[in-house]
């Protein structure tokens, strides 16, 4: 890890640096750092620009969707005349402007069993800020095969949820399905295109996973794994609760099942992509 910073590096990251628990060791943690961020939507939007901001040196963006108006009402990483832009691609242009000294990766496409295989190596740590069942479990389960930290988080209405994903160190870190076993009935819980969320409350979700991120490559605080945290904005209340790892899991049990990721193959989910030739945006270019 090299601690050789530009002048103007020490100057935008000072307030950091000033920081005992960070430092310019931490500094240079943050510098080595690759990010994946699945979804560049509402918990996306803050958590990236916290990231780059952040100084996090190489930040992948995974998303196939296209920039729609009613997107803006909370994904603030993108802007009006975007509209009908590739979401990642929006939002790498606006983190080049807003930290050249970061590199973004670009990958304009649905996650699938593949592509995640194929991405998700490359990266350090993984966030996801998906607003679907299927991909959610794919990263999971994709997360915990290829031994990746997880820091999850999700939104509906008023209320949002977070924990970080380390099943991978075994007991007594909790994977994604201890929590969840299986997906709902299709149905059974409403999308925010269906049920509404009100834009803030993406804001503030997407800001504890970035800081959660954070804290993970600085290797400081008290983490996630083993913890969920329960935000609802209209009562103003946190609630943290006890995660336990099931013995019985599928994935992370004493004679778990799933080893690989064929049953996400099997489904058929996602669009398939190049995940080699993702655009990449270097330190000093915009998109």
């Amino acid at each position: 890890m090299s601690l050789d910073f530009s002048e103007a590096e020490l100057h935008r990251y000072s307030r950091h640096i000033l920081l005992a628990e960070v430092g310019a060791t931490g500094q240079g943690k943050l510098r080595d750092a690759r990010v994946l961020v699945v979804g560049a939507g509402g918990l996306g939007a803050p958590l990236t620009l916290y990231l780059a901001a952040a100084g996090v040196g190489t930040i992948g963006l995974v998303d196939h969707d296209t920039l729609e108006l009613s997107n803006l009402q909370r994904q603030v990483v993108h802007d009006t005349t975007r509209i009908g832009r590739n979401k990642a691609e929006s939002a790498a242009q606006t983190l080049a402007a807003l930290n050249p000294e970061v590199r973004v990766e670009v990958h304009p496409c649905r996650l699938d069993a593949e592509t995640a295989a194929a991405i998700i190596p490359r990266y350090d740590l993984v966030c996801d800020g998906t607003d679907n069942f299927d991909t959610r479990f794919l990263l999971g389960d994709a997360c915990h095969l290829l031994r990746r930290p997880l820091v999850s988080a999700a939104v509906l209405r008023f209320e949002g949820q977070l924990s970080t994903f380390k099943s991978f160190l075994g007991a007594p870190h909790p994977c994604h399905r201890c929590l969840h076993p299986e997906p709902p009935p299709p149905g059974l819980v409403p999308s925010c295109s269906e049920a509404g969320v009100l834009g803030a409350v993406t804001g503030v979700m997407g800001t504890l996973q970035a800081t959660e991120v954070l804290k993970e490559i600085l290797g400081i605080g008290t983490g996630m794994s083993g913890r969920l945290l329960l935000w609802d904005a209209l009562d103003t209340r946190f609630r943290d609760i006890r995660l336990r790892r099931d013995p019985a899991c599928a994935l992370c049990g004493e004679a778990a099942t799933i080893r690989d990721l064929s049953a996400h193959r099997a489904g058929g989910s996602g669009l398939v992509c190049e995940a080699t030739a993702a655009t990449s945006f270097a330190p000093g270019e915009a998109a």
